[in-house]
C-alpha cells in the first residue's frame, strides 16, 4: 500500500466582503470568529501543514488567528479572482507536499472528520481530485494531487478551479456529504444567520465594526 501523501491546506481567506457589509471572516462565532473557527477545523484534521491567505484586512484576518500553527500569505491584488489567492498558497507551500486542501474561509461548515473522509476517498479511490458534493452539487473544501499544480499556474483563469475538475472528469470522486450546510459560504447577511442556526456558532462579543447576527 502507498504511504498516505502530505496534504497541506491553502485557506483563502483574501475576501472583500462586499454584500455582507463588514469583514465576515472577523464575525463572531462558536466562542471565536468565523475564520478561527474554519481553521482550528482545518488543524485538527489529517492536514499536515496550513497555509492562509490574506489579502486587505491581512492583518486583522492574522491577528484572529494568533497562536496558530500555521502560514499567513499575502495576495497583493485587492479585486483578484479566488484562483490568484489559489496561486499565492501553492507557492508557499513545502516541497513535501503531495495533495492540496483548497478551503473558504468563510465557510463553517467544513469539519475535521469531512477532511478525513476526504483524504480517505482519495487514497481509497485512487483519484487525484476529491470534491464534496450533496445532491449532486459539489462545493468545498477541494482536495487534489500536487500532480496538478502546475496546470493550475498554467490554466483555468476564466473557470477558476471548477475547469480542473470539468478538463479530468474521470479523476475525481464525489464524496456526498450527509447535511447541505456542510458546503454553504456565507456571503450576506441572511447566510451568516443561517450558518449560527445550522452550527449552533453561538457569537461571542462582536468586534468593533463586526456584523450582529
Amino acid at each position: 500500500m502507498q504511504d498516505a501523501p502530505v496534504i497541506c491546506a491553502i485557506v483563502l481567506a483574501a475576501g472583500l466582503s462586499r454584500r455582507m457589509g463588514a469583514q465576515k471572516l472577523l464575525l463572531p462565532f462558536g466562542g471565536s470568529t468565523v475564520i478561527a473557527h474554519v481553521v482550528d477545523r482545518v488543524l485538527a484534521s489529517v492536514v499536515a501543514h496550513t497555509c492562509v491567505v490574506v489579502g486587505r484586512d491581512g492583518e486583522a484576518v492574522a491577528a484572529a488567528l494568533a497562536g496558530r500553527a500555521i502560514s499567513i500569505v499575502t495576495n497583493p491584488e485587492d479585486n483578484s479572482e479566488m484562483l490568484d489567492s489559489v496561486r499565492c498558497g501553492l507557492r508557499a507551500l513545502p516541497a513535501e507536499c503531495g495533495a492540496v486542501l483548497v478551503a473558504l474561509g468563510d465557510q463553517p461548515g467544513v469539519s475535521a472528520p469531512l477532511i478525513d473522509e476526504m483524504a480517505a476517498a482519495q487514497r481509497a479511490s485512487g483519484k487525484g481530485i476529491v470534491v464534496p458534493a450533496w445532491e449532486g452539487k459539489r462545493g468545498h473544501p477541494l482536495l487534489f494531487a500536487i500532480c496538478y499544480r502546475d496546470e493550475v499556474f498554467e490554466s483555468y483563469d476564466q473557470t477558476g478551479l471548477r475547469g480542473l475538475l470539468c478538463e479530468h472528469p474521470d479523476d475525481v470522486c464525489e464524496h456526498r456529504v450527509a447535511v447541505p450546510w456542510a458546503l454553504a459560504d456565507m456571503d450576506t447577511p441572511e447566510d451568516y444567520r443561517r450558518a449560527l442556526a445550522a452550527l449552533g456558532g453561538i457569537p461571542c462579543a462582536p468586534r468593533d465594526g463586526a456584523l450582529e447576527p
